[in-house]
């Protein structure tokens, strides 16, 4: 479908350039939806194929997103080809500028230029503010993880601090507004053990991009969430403005009939768990995902991909749990029952807890992820993170699984982890309220009002600074 018919040439249009996963085609849907009720026109441009060569086709804007989205494809340069993940990054670096590049001339209508046209990019399509900046369309970009990562990410490949070496590498790594980190806090990709290169070199030339051709940098979080490190990170960084959370609208107290999500899933999901929720008491089930349960006392929902859902859902239940390939996650976590949420702490599932008011035990295993889980015990102090003999480690057993569900769970500390919890599900509510002035809310309005300001007047680019 084309950026502009001829009856929407007027409309302030955004373009949205997104990786084709799940976890980051999502917030740029929710952020499109909020952008489209601001009376904005939005596209969304992403590959067809995952890294994985999953298949991510919406047959019509309206029934892959439930709102007047409209999505272009554009080729990784792989032709279908399924390879590993550096491989499949170096293609879409080689490849993605000039394939985008010509959907944008092929479907525009005006030119590109026209005062009219703006972008969002997302981190891992870095290359998309240069092609965007050589078109003359301003261009901000969403960052989908926690403002503290966007702090570490940015100190580290800008060296304003020292982190872990293969000489030094136990470390300890102190920025503003964080505790200090230690290495195992840290994300992998910036450790001396990291082997994905591909990544190294995506932020390395995400930040270089962004202080050359971004007006804005928004992010999905919130500043009831992450105050200090949003704070100093305005002051000593390239400002980043919290238009989160970015989650499903029925856990930020919306109901379906009143705000429908519209996000894409990739997976089948099994809605069988939902009638089993129903008879268990409030508070008393543990949500798990991937083999992290193996015995305890507490009910629970145990997602298992693949085959060995059905396998197991045979033999491990037992009347105590439900065990399922895919669970529609927003609602379980939404569901009264829900008392806790074993996770690994990417923070798509990290936000939708926070916003449905669930403690989480958090079993980390790279990436984003170990930060996460430093987040959820230290700074919002919403769970706690396993560790065996003391330390973290990637593999855990059961008796350590289980000492972390009982603190959420009935534990000292339970009624302080649940206390935050309710703290922290109002404030997130209350960022985004509609009608209201809300942090994030108020936040989304002014983008808005300088995107509409910019095609009211073609004096040039915006700075960004009435936002930050």
């Amino acid at each position: 479908m084309a950026l502009h018919n001829k009856e929407e040439e007027e409309e302030p249009h955004v373009l949205m350039v997104a990786f084709s996963a799940q976890g980051h085609l999502n917030p740029m849907l929710r952020l499109g939806k909020r952008l489209i009720s601001h009376g904005l026109h939005v596209t969304i441009a992403t590959t067809h194929l995952q890294p994985g060569r999953r298949l991510f086709k919406p047959s019509s804007s309206s029934s892959a997103t439930g709102h007047d989205i409209d999505f272009l494809f554009y080729s990784d340069g792989l032709d279908g080809r399924k390879v590993d993940i550096d491989t499949f990054m170096d293609s879409l670096s080689q490849h993605g500028p000039t394939n985008l590049t010509k959907l944008i001339h092929q479907n525009y209508h005006t030119a590109p230029s026209d005062a009219n046209n703006s972008t969002v990019s997302n981190p891992f399509v870095p290359w998309a503010a240069n092609v965007a900046h050589d078109l003359g369309i301003p261009c901000a970009m969403l960052w989908i993880q926690p403002v503290a990562l966007y702090a570490v990410y940015y100190r580290y490949y800008r060296n304003l601090n020292p982190f872990p070496t293969l000489t030094d590498p136990d470390l300890t790594v102190n920025l503003p507004g964080l505790p200090p980190l230690r290495t195992e806090d840290l994300p992998s990709f910036v450790l001396p053990t990291n082997t994905f290169g591909a990544f190294s070199k995506l932020f390395s030339e995400m930040f270089g991009a962004m202080e050359k051709h971004a007006s804005w940098v928004l992010a999905n979080s919130f500043h009831a969430l992450e105050a200090d490190v949003i704070i100093n990170s305005s002051k000593d960084l390239f400002p980043v403005v919290p238009v989160g959370p970015l989650v499903d609208p029925s856990l930020l107290g919306k109901g379906e009939e009143e705000e429908a999500d519209g996000a894409v899933n990739l997976w089948e999901v099994d809605h069988s768990c939902m009638e089993w929720l129903d008879e268990q008491a409030a508070g008393s089930v543990v949500y798990v995902l991937e083999r992290a349960l193996k015995e305890g006392r507490w009910p629970f929902v145990w997602v298992v991909k693949g085959t060995e859902a059905g396998e197991l859902s045979t033999s491990s239940g037992g009347g105590q749990g439900i065990v399922v390939a895919w669970a529609p996650q927003t609602k379980v976590l939404a569901h009264r029952a829900v008392g806790c949420f074993v996770t690994h702490g990417g923070w798509n599932s990290t936000l939708e807890a926070v916003a449905a008011g669930v403690p989480m035990v958090v079993y980390p295993q790279w990436s984003d992820q170990p930060t996460n889980a430093k987040l959820v015990e230290d700074v919002f102090g919403v769970g706690v993170r396993v560790r065996e003999n003391g330390d973290v480690k990637m593999v855990v057993g059961s008796e350590e699984m289980g000492r972390a569900i009982r603190e959420v769970m009935d534990g000292p500390k339970s009624e302080q982890i649940k206390g935050n919890a309710r703290r922290l599900k109002i404030a997130a509510g209350e960022a985004v309220a509609a009608g209201g002035e809300g942090t994030s809310k108020v936040s989304v309005r002014k983008f808005v009002d300088e995107i509409v300001g910019r095609s009211c007047s073609s004096s040039g680019p915006c700075c960004g600074e009435g936002i930050s």
